[in-house]
């Protein structure tokens, strides 16, 4: 899919919009610095639930993210990933009755790495959100592009489940959480860099009992696992020196599970902002500050598009006294769609033997 097929699926104005004018709307939504008549995350704010589950498009930008490891009955190992992305295009919807008309797009991501059958597949759709192509609801609780959705079975409550599916493709799976919700940051303010506002607003909930059915390639597998959500919301959230970010969510054997991130500077070096959380079996959390963990490169792998990512880690966690070793399912679990990243399943080892799963994501490379 083209560029100019991407501005256009997410204009914002009615009928057929103009492309000039859908360009410098995406640009200002997603990199610019006009961010006059936005929300912005700039202190702790009191989370509502269920209305937080779904859509603030007072802000320009937000995301429902779930990734997870999964096995069939024969051991066949899949590792998933779904977001839901939207954007503000302006900070107030435009004047008219048409259905098309609206200041939100959208986008999704869809992605299974077929760990037995060494294969990553991603995929991606556009829309705007209008004329109910797009959106988030309650009652019941959904979040959708065309068939593409996670919401609750009923009401707003857990169970939620996961549907997705293209061409050999497709997910449906049931996700129950085993831990409760857990706000990162400042009682849920991330801050991301020193200007003010350059925050978001952000929850996780870091254990989700998965089961359902994954088809690939023609083959329906019956599977099960765990699941690991995070809902984020913000208008602006780099600073100018940060390039990009390494992100890992971990869920040890030991019922403990484990996020941290860095953000990079654009001289190589990481942002001091850089943050973890460490969830205990009972939902008990700290935040892990960016000196008490320390991240190191041990092997590299470069995409047949020439960006080099890390694929091995090793994770000093000082404070908790646990040292991890990270290792990608595959090396190629490049994203490489309108938006080119690294997104894949890992797994987690201690003193040499398998300590867990997650997953890690890459930007930026």
């Amino acid at each position: 899919m083209t560029l100019l097929t991407v501005l256009w699926l997410m204009g914002c104005g009615e009928g057929q919009p103009d492309r000039e004018d859908d360009t410098l709307a995406v640009s200002q939504a997603l990199g610019g610095d006009d961010m006059e008549g936005y929300a912005r995350a700039v202190e702790p704010r009191e989370f509502r639930f269920p209305q937080d589950h779904v859509a603030h498009p007072e802000y320009r930008n937000e995301w429902w993210y779930v990734t997870g490891n999964l096995d069939d009955a024969e051991g066949r190992r899949f590792g998933f990933q779904i977001t839901f992305f939207r954007f503000a295009l302006s900070p107030t919807p435009p004047e008219s009755e048409s259905t098309w008309a609206t200041n939100q797009g959208w986008m999704a991501h869809l992605a299974v790495t077929d760990v037995n059958g060494d294969r990553h597949r991603a995929l991606e759709r556009f829309s705007r959100g209008a004329a109910g192509l797009a959106g988030a609801e309650l009652d019941p609780f959904r979040v959708w592009l065309d068939d593409w959705e996670l919401g609750a079975e009923a009401g707003n409550d857990f169970p939620w489940r996961l549907v997705a599916a293209e061409g050999d493709l497709a997910l449906d799976l049931r996700l129950e959480p085993l831990k409760d919700k857990v706000f990162q940051g400042d009682r849920g303010l991330s801050q991301k860099s020193p200007e003010p506002g350059n925050a978001s607003y952000y929850f996780s909930m870091t254990r989700l009992d998965t089961e359902g059915t994954l088809s690939l390639g023609g083959r329906e597998y019956s599977v099960s696992g765990l699941s690991w959500m995070d809902r984020e919301w913000s208008t602006s959230v780099l600073g100018e020196s940060q390039v990009g970010w390494d992100w890992f969510s971990l869920q040890l054997d030991d019922g403990h599970d484990v996020m941290v991130y860095e953000l990079r500077l654009e001289d190589g070096g990481v942002d001091p902002l850089s943050k973890g959380l460490w969830v205990e079996p009972d939902s008990q959390h700290q935040v892990i500050p960016h000196d008490a963990f320390e991240l190191q490169v041990l092997r590299t792998w470069t995409s047949p598009a020439g960006s080099t990512y890390p694929v091995a880690w090793r994770l000093r966690l000082l404070e908790q006294e646990r040292d991890l070793e990270i290792r990608a399912v595959r090396e190629d679990q490049e994203m490489d769609l309108t938006v080119r990243y690294w997104e894949g399943a890992v797994d987690v080892f201690e003193a040499g033997e398998p300590a867990g799963r997650g997953f890690v994501e890459m930007t930026a490379y």
